[in-house]
């Protein structure tokens, strides 16, 4: 009854739900690219049935690639249909797995959408990344008896007193999974607290990265033309980062006068209001986009592609996590610990707390309270090499004994399909 009630209300929201669509395609050009497949009108699937994954952005997505791999050697016979709601997630799927899947965006949890997202994509089965709980999708599936999974899944104490609030829409949602693989106990204990019945904590998936061979080389071919330059990679920074990092960058060259800050905005919209900025600072800035050799007087390379800051992680000599200096829960940082890079982030990684405690805990990171705390650190580590190859050697070896959840995780999918 309750799912009825909020089934329908939506419907009565389509209009609403319309008009912000095209909103947001006006304010955020990304946002027009295949509208239409957020109403459910994706590309009709023929042959086998596809394997759908969706994640819905940047740190979903690079989570989910060695999934994807995984996959792709266990079901060989069958496609991968890989789903975003971002637009920047859906630039992660394409520089990373390019035609070796099919992207589509998700559907709005509209009854209509999707019904007709399940209809044109035919799924054998469904694996959602981390904490997505819509009940009109869930709904769907069941009522299509697809097998849905819910994969390295986190509910943090915030997120777990809301959905309770809900319980009685969410709860049957829950119910109606084939399994959850939580990150860690305390995230079963969550799920199981809103009702969910098959939940095992298999650990964090987002430990098993893909081997970095072929990073260290792109991030070697980028580091080649700046010489002896000590590199420092802030990546992906929210508004109110980009002038800590301008104000840090400033301080540490007085003591490190060639040091190059690598500027990776998490959104690439927000890149010319960013370049204006350091423009307006006196900072002297080369675009990535424009294709053109840093010179030696140019300060700031202001990364405005996608899908290359695993490679800038491979190149710098630290390594900054932006979202962490402001209230926005923080990035991931495995990336670079993986690179064998010192990491540093500020007070609020709440969305990567465990993570973060443990690369704490090893030695491995560096946490900063404000502006001038990095720019501490930060000199540690120029000035010390030995120190920064230690750390990040600390993070590298976390990173490899953590790892085990996507074995695990995939234990709870049925052999064959």
């Amino acid at each position: 009854m309750i799912r009825r009630l909020y089934a329908g209300l939506l419907c009565l929201l389509t209009p609403l739900v319309l008009g912000f669509t095209l909103w947001r395609a006006w304010r955020r050009p990304g946002y027009r690219e295949r509208w239409w497949q957020r109403l459910g009108w994706i590309p009709q699937s023929r042959g086998p049935a596809p394997l759908w994954v969706h994640a819905v952005s940047v740190g979903e997505a690079i989570a989910a690639i060695p999934l994807i791999h995984a996959l792709e050697a266990r079901y060989p016979g069958h496609p991968i249909l890989m789903s975003t709601t971002t637009p920047t997630g859906a630039a992660v799927v394409q520089a990373r797995l390019g035609e070796r899947v099919t992207h589509v965006y998700a559907p709005y949890d509209l009854p209509a959408a999707v019904a007709r997202f399940f209809r044109r994509g035919r799924p054998a089965l469904g694996i959602i990344m981390e904490t997505e709980v819509w009940p009109n999708l869930y709904h769907a599936a069941a009522r299509r008896a697809i097998p849905l999974y819910l994969f390295n899944a986190r509910l943090s104490q915030r997120s777990q007193r809301g959905y309770q609030r809900f319980h009685h829409l969410l709860g049957p949602a829950l119910q109606s999974l084939h399994a959850i693989a939580a990150q860690s106990d305390a995230d079963a204990a969550a799920f199981r607290a809103l009702g969910a019945a098959q939940v095992v904590a298999t650990g964090n998936l987002k430990y098993d990265l893909p081997e970095q061979d072929a990073t260290h080389a792109a991030g070697a071919a980028l580091r080649q033309p700046w010489g002896d330059r000590p590199v420092w990679v802030f990546g992906s920074t929210h508004a109110g980062e980009d002038e800590l990092a301008m104000a840090v960058l400033r301080t540490l060259r007085q003591q490190f006068p060639h040091l190059l800050l690598v500027l990776v905005p998490r959104h690439p919209e927000r890149c010319d209001g960013v370049a204006a900025l350091l423009q307006a600072q006196g900072l002297r800035v080369q675009r990535r986009s424009a294709g053109q050799p840093m010179r030696p007087e140019q300060e700031v390379l202001l990364v405005d592609t996608l899908g290359e800051l695993p490679a800038f992680y491979a190149a710098a000599d630290v390594v900054s996590i932006g979202g962490s200096f402001v209230r926005k829960g923080g990035h991931n940082p495995l990336e670079a610990a993986a690179l064998a890079k010192p990491v540093s982030f500020g007070p609020h990684m709440e969305n990567f707390r465990d993570i973060a405690s443990t690369l704490l805990a090893a030695g491995a990171a560096m946490q900063a309270a404000d502006g001038n705390a990095l720019a501490v650190i930060l000199a540690h580590w120029l000035a010390d090499p030995i120190a920064a190859r230690e750390s990040g050697q600390k993070g590298q070896r976390v990173v490899q004994t953590q790892r085990g959840a996507l074995a695990r995780s995939l234990a709870l999918l049925p052999e064959r399909l």
